[in-house]
């Protein structure tokens, strides 16, 4: 075997990934506190070519040199918007014809390996506050709480695991 050089990978320039296909999944930031995660979770969002980032309430925004600093260019080419309050991002992904999906330990939650997605839906996924996870207003607003099965003595992850966990899961589920 032989490592791949950086130029034989194919990336795509930003020019194409903002035209190019995508996941038809928005990742919504209830909250979240630490700009490397932030910028971990672009870096992510742009891995698995996400439609959106949506940034709600004390998430901070781009540009900063702390979320530039793990995101390696990401807020470039994914596109993000911010919102005051969850609640108001909710609303407009709604009315744009989205399913809000939370990751988040609940009752009655789904375990993520179970969820299957519905064939051409769009899907809004909620992650939450590094310390209090996602929103009970969130909760209160989604059509479904997802929950990664854990097995240690720790019963959460860091938000960017957390994120590549549920894409990498959703985008063998949904096909591009």
């Amino acid at each position: 075997m032989r490592k791949l050089k950086n130029e034989e990978l194919g990336r795509k320039s930003v020019e194409e990934f903002r035209s190019g296909k995508k996941l038809p999944i928005t990742v919504v930031l209830d909250d979240v506190r630490s700009m490397h995660n932030i910028g971990s979770v672009f870096r992510t969002s742009d891995a698995f070519s996400v439609e959106k980032v949506f940034l709600c309430g004390i998430t901070a925004q781009p540009p900063h040199r702390e979320i530039t600093k793990s995101a390696l260019g990401a807020t470039e080419s994914v596109y993000w918007k911010y919102y005051v309050t969850i609640s108001d991002a909710i609303v407009a992904l709604k009315s744009d014809g989205y399913k809000i999906l939370c990751i988040e330990q609940v009752e009655g939650s789904i375990d993520l390996v179970d969820f299957i997605p519905e064939v051409e839906t769009k899907y809004a996924v909620v992650f939450g506050n590094e310390v209090n996870g996602v929103s009970q207003s969130a909760v209160d607003a989604c059509d479904y709480c997802l929950e990664i099965p854990q097995f240690g003595t720790k019963h959460s992850f860091n938000i960017s695991v957390t994120v590549g966990i549920v894409l990498y899961d959703l985008s063998k589920k949904i096909k591009l």
